[in-house]
């Protein structure tokens, strides 16, 4: 049982730089508390004094701000930070090694008995806000970030942040399939479209920015298909004569670009405006 305690404490210590000694994290620290008030509930439980168990579950969470039926199984080196509104059900299993932050919810997304809960393997880190939903597996070591809603397997050592969540680091990365697209090109369209402006790129880990760069993709692979028919139609029929495709060309995307550098979406300046403010700034460069 000490054991236990002084492993709990070392935990603190481990996690927690603002600890400073064994008195305060014992009298100040809410999580651990709650974490020693579940270990008598769980017993309680197990035993089968369900009502007892309960009980002394509202009073740790009256006492604590944290809630955590007795019913839930958590191992060893379990740590809470802050704590307050964390809520973790019944069928909860938590691995050891895991930290949580304030305002998490290992919650259910169905009324039906048996699992509801989700599982946490060992080493798990959930940020501040985060919502775990669902009776799936979140693997060792993965890492849920602040106010991310998880309704699905995370495997290990993955990050997810989002709502809802979204894998934007694997332990094992996926290996992406090689596009037949020629660099070149796909850099000219970026560059015509602004996309680079926009401080997005493909190597940065973000949902968004990787759909972006799919839909971009998919255009090129959509254009080569386009000129490999027409090349192949202009040799079976001499005859064949196929349209050109509409340019894209720098005015069409003028006001987008210029909207985007003055920050003022609704903020539009006419051509003579335009030139005007061109001919003001040669006549301050000469003088």
């Amino acid at each position: 049982m000490f054991q236990r305690l002084r492993e709990d404490i070392n935990s603190v210590f481990d996690r927690d730089p603002a600890a400073r000694n064994f008195l305060e994290v014992l009298t100040n620290y809410p999580g651990l508390h709650a974490l020693l008030l579940h270990r008598c509930s769980h017993w309680l439980w197990q035993k089968n004094f369900k009502w007892l168990a309960r009980t002394l579950s509202t009073f740790s969470r009256w006492l604590t701000g944290i809630e955590i039926h007795p019913g839930a199984s958590i191992g060893r080196r379990f740590f809470i930070d802050h704590g307050m509104g964390v809520v973790i059900g019944e069928t909860a299993r938590v691995g050891d090694n895991v930290t949580l932050y304030q305002g998490v919810t290992l919650g259910g997304t169905s009324w039906n008995k048996g699992k509801r809960h989700p599982t946490l393997e060992d080493g798990v880190i959930v940020g501040a806000g985060a919502k775990i939903l669902g009776p799936f597996t979140v693997g060792a070591g993965a890492k849920i970030g602040s106010n991310a809603v998880v309704t699905k397997e995370v495997p290990a050592g993955a990050t997810v942040v989002g709502i809802p969540g979204k894998i934007v680091k694997r332990a094992d990365p996926d290996v992406e399939e090689a596009l037949d697209i020629d660099p070149a090109r796909r850099e000219a369209i970026c560059q015509k479209f602004g996309f680079d402006a926009y401080g997005v790129s493909q190597d940065m880990p973000d949902p968004v920015a990787r759909s972006m760069q799919a839909m971009l993709d998919h255009m090129h692979a959509v254009d080569e298909r386009i000129e490999r028919m027409c090349s192949t139609l202009r040799k079976l029929d001499a005859n064949y004569r196929d349209g050109q495709l509409p340019a894209l060309r720098d005015e069409d995307f003028a006001e987008i670009l210029e909207e985007n550098d003055t920050g003022c979406p609704g903020l539009r300046r006419t051509p003579q405006e335009r030139s005007d403010e061109a001919a003001k700034s040669s006549t301050t460069r000469n003088s």
